[in-house]
């Protein structure tokens, strides 16, 4: 049972994207992406990269999917899969001084 919800088998989907804005169909296919990826429980780490806890990888499969089926068609944007533990691992600042990392969310497990 606990072997389910180690920091190896917890993932952090990661979605990195750069979309121009300079027409009014741009931006709207701009803020369409942000908003089915917020929708879809993503939450935002810096202007143009969005995240999201998965308890496992199948089910960080299903939102990568889920993601793909909502990509502009212009632009780039890059997804990435680490794990709890990788995540944990990283350092963030704000200027010289360290940020706490966000916690990730309680996962509950129902009989």
């Amino acid at each position: 049972m606990f072997d389910r919800l180690n920091a190896y088998r917890i993932m952090w989907v990661l979605v990195f994207f750069d979309l121009p804005t300079e027409t009014k169909q741009d931006r709207k296919h701009y803020a369409t992406f942000r908003k089915k990826m917020l929708a879809d429980g993503f939450q935002m780490f810096q202007f143009s990269i969005y995240m999201r806890h998965c308890s496992s990888r199948e089910n960080a499969e299903v939102h990568i999917k889920r993601t793909k089926s909502h990509l502009p068609p212009k632009g780039n944007v890059g997804i990435m899969c680490i794990t709890d533990k990788q995540f944990g691992m990283m350092e963030i600042f704000q200027g010289h001084d360290p940020t706490p990392l966000v916690a990730p969310p309680q996962q509950l497990e129902l009989f």
